[in-house]
């Protein structure tokens, strides 16, 4: 038998002079993969709503002549409208549950998506979108939470990212969807947007056959009941230690809560650690829209059709190219989320982000100074420009021109909109992108955005999030930051393109270029890691005020072990034999086992 003695199944931290180790519990992995699965179909929700638009707005704004402002507006309406749900949907998860808000969620996104299918008009088109935004905001703040209160620790990141990997899953399905309608000019975008009830149904059934979160059942003094999930969790002779460790953490609640729920935000800003983690939570959510990653999602095919590529069908396919990128590098970060740790995940995709925003600018740039000229000089003053790339940065003007074997001549810039100026340009009309042969660089940077985003930035903010907050106060924390989060979509999806007009395309990238530094020098300085940590132990993290500021004795190692069962001579097999799996960095406030 080894020397470090013999241990039951049941999980135990064993510390000797800072070295400890850490037994993994046993978990039934077919339930929990299910439970994963069914919740991240919330994501997938996510995903499909901002992968669709992208293709469905190129449709639509012909079929209903939308300008710029509308444009925007039906893009940005469901991320107002998703923040707003998401900061009162902290007070629903606490007071009805998780399972209620998420099958809420799905009745009302179902809705929204019904409501756009048969859309009339660019007002019913506007309805539509609030609704389902209001089905997107509940979903997105329960869902990684649900799935972390769910979870066994040592997969809990893993099991959190596939959330993520669910929204990119969306995204991809939604650009295949929107490749599939593209040539259907007048109600192909109906059934790009309709379909989305699919999937919101599928996610109404499943949960009416899962449970609710154990630890807020904990909470609500219904032990019985997080008895019966946990047992469906850990399995029924196992799950007894994780039961005690929340009920302990319950008590935090209380204490927290002393005098009425009214004292809840007081207490979060007084409690020097979770005001830190929040802090660290909305800026993670902050940066990562800061980044602009809904700019390249929403605007994909938008920003393709930019670069010079004028085939509607071809763009939407090419969208849908990029967004399948998104979708492999997730599977990425799913596999090395709970390998290479939260921390330095999200700093080495941060930096790529970085890189990618310089290169599209440049790419940009390169495709402005290869801008064709304006030969046909007219006596307007409004569309008075010597190149393609000045005239249409102006929404009022169009560039109208020749080509033959790739050679672009009698370049006009004229006014009026598109359809209006099709009777006066017999050629080739251009109104918000100039030919180039710089175009595919765009589409390389796109997908060199997404090769680092996706990873990292793209499911980090969710996991940490998930997890960095006490149970007293993980709902109105999360609430807060998936608030922060869809406020600042909101900010960057609103903008885009009148920043495009306002700076150009190439100043725009390099804006999100220099935010995105100002987020990896965030990241670096406040980040800690939570890897591997049980969630009632994480609050130790945020002793310190910076990541750096802590000590290497702060952290003391941590090693997982693996126990197989061993029976002795007389048949009895609550032994087994002890071998290290993992290693990582740990704290804990739990007592010695000699």
């Amino acid at each position: 038998m080894s020397d470090l003695g013999r241990f039951s199944s049941r999980e135990r931290l064993i510390n000797a002079n800072a070295r400890s180790i850490k037994i993994r519990p046993p978990y039934n992995r077919l339930y929990v993969a299910v439970l994963a699965c069914v919740a991240g179909l919330g994501g997938f929700l996510f995903g499909y709503d901002t992968g669709v638009v992208s293709g469905a707005m190129i449709l639509l704004k012909d079929d209903f002549e939308l300008s710029i402002l509308w444009q925007e507006l039906i893009v940005s309406v469901t991320i107002g409208a998703a923040a707003i749900s998401a900061l009162i949907g902290g007070v629903l998860n606490d007071r009805f549950g998780r399972r209620p808000v998420i099958i809420t969620s799905s009745i009302v996104f179902s809705c929204g998506s019904l409501v756009l299918g048969f859309a009339q008009d660019k007002q019913t088109l506007l309805i539509g979108r609030i609704i389902v935004g209001v089905g997107i905001g509940l979903a997105s703040m329960t869902v990684p939470m649900y799935i972390a209160e769910a979870s066994p620790s040592h997969v809990r990141g893993r099991l959190v990212t596939v959330n993520n990997l669910f929204i990119t899953g969306g995204q991809l399905v939604a650009s295949i969807v929107d490749g599939l309608f593209s040539e259907n000019a007048d109600n192909g975008w109906r059934y790009m947007l309709g379909l989305a009830a699919v999937p919101a149904i599928l996610q109404l059934i499943g949960f009416l056959f899962l449970h609710e979160s154990p630890r807020w059942l904990v909470i609500h003094g219904q032990y019985q009941d997080a008895k019966g999930v946990l047992g469906k969790i850990y399995g029924e002779n196992n799950y007894g230690d994780e039961f005690e460790s929340i009920r302990t953490s319950v008590e935090e609640i209380k204490k927290a809560e002393h005098g009425g729920k009214k004292h809840l935000l007081k207490n979060i800003f007084k409690d020097p650690r979770v005001r830190q983690a929040l802090i660290v939570g909305c800026g993670l959510q902050m940066f990562q829209q800061l980044a602009g990653i809904n700019t390249v999602m929403y605007y994909s095919a938008t920003i393709i059709h930019m670069a010079g590529i004028q085939a509607t069908s071809l763009v939407i396919w090419l969208a849908a190219a990029v967004a399948s990128v998104n979708f492999i590098f997730t599977v990425f970060g799913l596999l090395l989320v709970d390998r290479l740790g939260r921390r330095k995940l999200s700093i080495i995709s941060m930096a790529g982000v970085v890189f990618a925003h310089l290169f599209l600018g440049a790419s940009f740039q390169l495709a402005s100074m290869d801008s064709p000229p304006v030969d046909i000089i007219n006596n307007n003053t409004i569309c008075h420009y010597s190149t393609c790339d000045g005239c249409i940065l102006n929404s009022q003007c169009g560039f109208c021109y020749e080509e033959l074997n790739n050679t672009i001549f009698d370049g006009a810039c004229i006014l009026g909109t598109q359809k209006q100026n099709l009777s006066s340009c017999d050629s080739d009309w251009a109104f918000d992108y100039c030919p180039s042969a710089f175009a595919f660089l765009a589409v390389v940077g796109m997908v060199l955005y997404l090769m680092f985003f996706a990873p990292g930035m793209g499911t980090m903010p969710w996991t940490v999030n998930s997890e960095i907050y006490p149970q007293w106060a993980r709902s109105t924390c999360n609430s807060f930051s998936t608030f922060t989060n869809w406020m600042f979509n909101l900010l960057i999806s609103m903008t885009f393109l009148s920043l495009t007009q306002a700076i150009t395309r190439q100043g725009t990238f390099y804006l999100y270029a220099g935010i995105s530094t100002l987020g990896l020098i965030f990241i670096i300085t406040l980040l800690p890691e939570t890897k591997g940590k049980r969630l009632e132990d994480i609050q130790q993290l945020f002793d310190h005020p910076c990541v750096l500021c802590a000590s290497e004795d702060d952290t003391p190692d941590v090693r997982y072990v693996r126990v197989t069962p061993h029976r002795d001579a007389d048949g009895s097999d609550d032994d087994g034999r002890i071998s290290v799996v993992k290693h990582r960095p740990y704290s804990s406030q739990y007592g010695t086992l000699h």
